[in-house]
Order: C-alpha cells, then sequence, then structure tokens
C-alpha cells in the first residue's frame, strides 16, 4: 500500500464578526497563491453555497464546505484531506465570527472548532474602520479566549491612510500580534448581492472573474504571502485518513444508470461531495441546464434538482415547456427525483404563477422572510433517499413558501424548536426545502442510485 499523503500546509481565514471582508481576504489569498504558481484546495465552513464558487474561480478546484454540524466532528478532517489532495496549500475561509456556530450548541461547526479540528493557524479580519489603539484589545480578547486556537496573525482592512495604518500598527505590536496584511478602503472593488447573499458566479462569469483577478493583486500588494506561506507550514500534523466517495454499488448489473444533475444558472448550490457519491455508487452523472436543454441527457435514469434561484429565472424556466414535459414524465414513471429547495419549486405547480413542472400538487411564491438555520429532522417514510426512522441534521436557506408546504406523505419531520413536518414523497419523488449533506450518510447516494437501477429495468422493454 503506497504511503499516504501528508496534509499539506493550511490557513484558516477568521474574523470577529460577519462583514469583516473574510471573503475578500480568503478568495484574494486563493488567487494570489494560485498566481504565484501553488495548486490551492480551497474550503468554506458552514453551508454556504455561494463563496465556495468564488474559490473555485481563484483556484480552478473545486469549493467544498467543511461543515461539523452536518457532517460531524469526525469527518471534517476526512473531508478536508479528501478535498485538499495534491495540494500545495490549503486556505479555509471561515463562517460568521470566528467562535460563532450552531445556535445553542456551544462551539458546534464555528470556525474555531473546524480550525482547531484541522490543527491550522488563524488568521483574523479585523475591519479596522472606525477605530486604532482598540484594535489590540479586540485581537488580544479572539486570542487568549480559547488557547487551542492558534491565532497566527492579523490582516488589516479598510485601513484609511498611512497614519491610520501606523496606529494600528502600533498598538498590535505592543499586543505581540502580527501584522501579516493591510488592505486599504477601496470602493471600486464590489460584488453584488441580493436576498440570499452574493450573486452566484454562474449568473455574472465575466464580472466575476475580473472581480477575482482584482482581489488577487489587491492581496498580493497588501499581505504578506511568504509570511502567510510560512505560518500554514506551520500547521500540526493530520493523521485522519481521507474521506472516500467510493460506496456499495447495487448489484442489479448493466451499464451504469444516468443520473441527470441540473446545473446552470437557475441551480448554483450544490456540494461537491454529491456527484462524487453517486459516481462511487455506479452512476453516470450528467450536468444539464434547465434554461437552455430542452430534453434530459440522454438514457437518464433519475434526476438531482439541487438549490438555487429559480425566483429570479421563473420566466425562462416556464418557457421551457419541453423541458418541464420531460421532467413530469420520468417522474410519472417512478424513477428517482430528488428535489431540494430550488428543484422543490422547479417540481410545483408554478412560482410566482409561473407554470412549472407540475410533478407536486403545491405552489410556490416569494415570501416576505428569510427561512434559515440548522434542522434535525427524521425520514417519517421509506423513500429513495432514505428508510423511514433515517435521522439526519440539514439545513434550510430561502425566501419562498410553498403551499402546501407538506403532501400527504411528507419528506422529514422536523425535531427541536422548528417541529413540523415538511416536503413531499410521492412515488420516486422527494422534494424538501431542506439541504442535506450527504457525506454525512453516504448510503443516500446507494439508496438513489439503487433506485434509479430498479426502475430502469422495471421500464426496460420485454
Amino acid at each position: 500500500m503506497p504511503p499516504r499523503e501528508a496534509a499539506p500546509p493550511r490557513l484558516v481565514v477568521a474574523a470577529p464578526s460577519s462583514g469583516s471582508g473574510k471573503t475578500t481576504v480568503a478568495t484574494g489569498l486563493m488567487a494570489a497563491f494560485t498566481r504565484a504558481g501553488l495548486t490551492v484546495s480551497p474550503h468554506k465552513v458552514g453551508p454556504d453555497y455561494i463563496d465556495p464558487g468564488y474559490h473555485a474561480l481563484a483556484t480552478g478546484r473545486p469549493g467544498r464546505n467543511l461543515d461539523a454540524y452536518l457532517c460531524g466532528t469526525e469527518r471534517i478532517a476526512p473531508l478536508f484531506l479528501h478535498g485538499a489532495r495534491g495540494a500545495d496549500l490549503a486556505v479555509v475561509e471561515g463562517v460568521m465570527g470566528m467562535f460563532d456556530g450552531a445556535a445553542g450548541q456551544g462551539e458546534l461547526a464555528s470556525t474555531a472548532q473546524v480550525a482547531k479540528l484541522l490543527r491550522a493557524p488563524v488568521v483574523l479580519v479585523v475591519d479596522a474602520s472606525s477605530q486604532s489603539r482598540s484594535v489590540a484589545a479586540l485581537v488580544h480578547g479572539f486570542a487568549a479566549w480559547d488557547p487551542q486556537v492558534r491565532l497566527g496573525g492579523v490582516i488589516l482592512n479598510k485601513v484609511a491612510s498611512d497614519r491610520h495604518e501606523e496606529l494600528l500598527r502600533d498598538a498590535l505590536d505592543e499586543a505581540g500580534v502580527p501584522v501579516l496584511g493591510v488592505l486599504r478602503r477601496e470602493g471600486r472593488l464590489h460584488t453584488p448581492a441580493r436576498h440570499l447573499g452574493l450573486v452566484p458566479v454562474a449568473e455574472r462569469r465575466t464580472d466575476a472573474v475580473e472581480a477575482v483577478d482584482a482581489l488577487a493583486d489587491r492581496v498580493r500588494r497588501g499581505c504578506d504571502l511568504e509570511a502567510l506561506l510560512a505560518l500554514a507550514r506551520g500547521a500540526g500534523e493530520l493523521t485522519d485518513e481521507p474521506w472516500s466517495p467510493q460506496g456499495p454499488a447495487d448489484a442489479l448489473g448493466g451499464p451504469p444508470p444516468v443520473i441527470a444533475v441540473a446545473g446552470g444558472p437557475a441551480f448554483t448550490f450544490a456540494y461537491a461531495e454529491h456527484t462524487e457519491l453517486l459516481a462511487g455508487a455506479g452512476a453516470e452523472v450528467v450536468a444539464f441546464d434547465p434554461l437552455r436543454d430542452e430534453t434530459l441527457p440522454e438514457g437518464t435514469a433519475g434526476l438531482v434538482v439541487g438549490g438555487g434561484f429559480p425566483e429570479v429565472y421563473a420566466p425562462e424556466l416556464s418557457a421551457n415547456a419541453p423541458l418541464r414535459e420531460a421532467v413530469a414524465r420520468l417522474a410519472a414513471t417512478g424513477a428517482p427525483v430528488a428535489a431540494e429547495c430550488a428543484g422543490l419549486l422547479y417540481l410545483a405547480r408554478e412560482l410566482d404563477g409561473a407554470p412549472m413542472c407540475g410533478v407536486l400538487d403545491a405552489s410556490a411564491r416569494m415570501g416576505e422572510r428569510l427561512t434559515l438555520g440548522y434542522r434535525e429532522a427524521v425520514a417519517l417514510s421509506d423513500n429513495v433517499l432514505a428508510a423511514a426512522g433515517t435521522r439526519l441534521r440539514g439545513h434550510e436557506f430561502h425566501r419562498t413558501v410553498t403551499e402546501p408546504g407538506a403532501g400527504p406523505d411528507p419528506a422529514w419531520g422536523l425535531t427541536g424548536p422548528q417541529r413540523r413536518v415538511e416536503g413531499f414523497v410521492r412515488g420516486g419523488v422527494h422534494a424538501s426545502y431542506l439541504h442535506v449533506h450527504w457525506a454525512a450518510e453516504p448510503s443516500i447516494a446507494a439508496r438513489f442510485v439503487g433506485a434509479a437501477l430498479r426502475a430502469r429495468r422495471h421500464d426496460a422493454p420485454r
């Protein structure tokens, strides 16, 4: 057996709070190190789907999530090692404030916890606007709060002038914390946002490329890349085995079933591990774009429609009647269909008045408030993703509502403070608002591929 590949040097980019500039700095560092000739592995703490798209653009590798709530603390290092294979450096962007995680769960799913699980040094991005010497007290507090978290230095963001920088550096010198970068206020860099955060890369690729290039240049000019790389090389050793997407394949025989996975600008929310798990379970995974393609991929035996922004593209999705009809025909055969959040909306009768696929007896519309947070769920019946009684953790992130919110056979029973039934199970269809990370329960992919094989065998000509 060949020796296991050592974990690459790594950094965790954290901040005292959201809005401090983590995404700017992390994406800029990824791009700057990539342009310097390093192979950079990009990672994001938490359930975010949008930032990893910018990370992928910066590095040329899939952006991957590290979520200790969804996947369990024991899988963080293995998932990291899987994603970071062959990399010279890994950069991990944190979530919210450094010590913020799942509400009421202590440090669970926080940036600090992930840094400890990865034995990685932390670089704290501080919004330095409207403060000078007080920055030392702030940084000292973050450095001292948890002795197991190694705060390796600070990058100061939104610094106003040379004099402002001098005051900040003097204060942090007294505190004994290295300043590894200084970024000045720059109004020209702007990444557009809307109701669920940044606009995904797939919707603005040309502008996104230019923005990432500008971030790379800005970080290269403002940060000490050599010192940051030296800090990353001081990360601790990881002894875990890398996670593997290879799972048991169904024994029905025949060629691999084609699993169609929706993509394009309307369906951008996806974890890289899902397609890897489907392939590992024996499927041929084929991407398609519901905005552009009028047919499902040839031989489709199962369909996955993940999250995204169908509400932005409702007229265009509705206008593609041939594909909507193809999806409805596939679902009518009993083939497995997994629809998550945006996929749920696409399978409904209508979305904001625009006809959709009509697979589900439900209508969808934009709502007045954001539904956001971690959830605990139990499968209420046997379905193409899970056996009845299976318990999983998931995440909700949407501003739309469906009427009704659940079918006669709901997909999930949510427990805890959010106790309710949710989603739809109908034949081979599983549709829900709940985002689930399949790496937490790899049997999901094997079960789905097995259902596709059985449906294909049932429909085969006799």
